[in-house]
């Protein structure tokens, strides 16, 4: 072995180290930034070439997809949750959102209803739509199996999916109390947002979905 080669190995062996303790998330510019701290001395593209060699792929973010899509004609509820996510028992106050996986050369969206209490999700739905009945999928399941009891506060954005007649209907038949965002305001949602933020980051990220099927299989 040269020394060159050496080198190489030595070098990969601390890129590795950096990849893994970013759990795969770095790419070659922050993995070369966080070896220069650690004092080693190397250049971004040695870096980035001994990355491509051995697969070490790190996160990029992507641009972003709308899923939020108002209808100024459908009336908005007040925001009944006002951010407060907790709550002492199940069934008492349900989350839901919608966000997108990329897949192949185009994205399928990811509906969920999450149940407060346990952080769990309790419905969901993947479709190559984001319209009404994507949601309406995930919540439909959501009641399917968990039957809650008249009372319940469902959240939301204010969407045109959830402030759709047939999605109102449907929380009215159930007797739900209605909750949603103010208007452009993430943080009124925020647990649904890091929850997204965590599937993406830890799972979806790093697999490349083939099939519809292959994608739902992610619950």
């Amino acid at each position: 072995m040269s020394d060159c080669d050496k080198a190489n190995e030595k070098l990969l062996a601390e890129i590795k180290e950096v990849f893994e303790e970013s759990k795969g998330i770095y790419g070659s510019p922050r993995v070369y930034k966080r070896l220069k701290q650690k004092g080693i001395q190397t250049s971004l593209n040695r870096v980035a070439r001994l990355m491509r060699q051995e697969n070490l792929v790190g996160v990029h973010r992507r641009k972003a997809v709308k899923t939020t899509l108002s209808n100024d004609t459908h009336p908005v509820a007040p925001n009944l949750l006002n951010r407060h996510f907790e709550t002492d028992k199940p069934n008492q106050k349900w989350l839901t959102d919608i966000t997108y996986i990329r897949f192949k050369h185009d994205w399928l969206y990811l509906a969920v209803v999450m149940d407060l209490f346990s952080r769990k999700i309790v419905g969901w739905a993947i479709l190559d739509t984001m319209e009404t009945i994507l949601p309406l999928n995930a919540l439909k399941m959501a009641f399917s199996t968990r039957q809650p009891q008249p009372g319940l506060l469902h959240h939301s954005d204010r969407g045109r999916q959830y402030t759709s007649l047939a999605y109102q209907q449907l929380l009215t038949d159930f007797g739900c109390s209605v909750s949603m965002s103010r208007k452009g305001n993430c943080w009124d949602n925020a647990v649904a947002e890091s929850f997204f933020g965590t599937l993406k980051t830890q799972l979806i990220h790093h697999i490349r979905f083939s099939s519809v099927e292959e994608t739902e299989r992610i619950n």
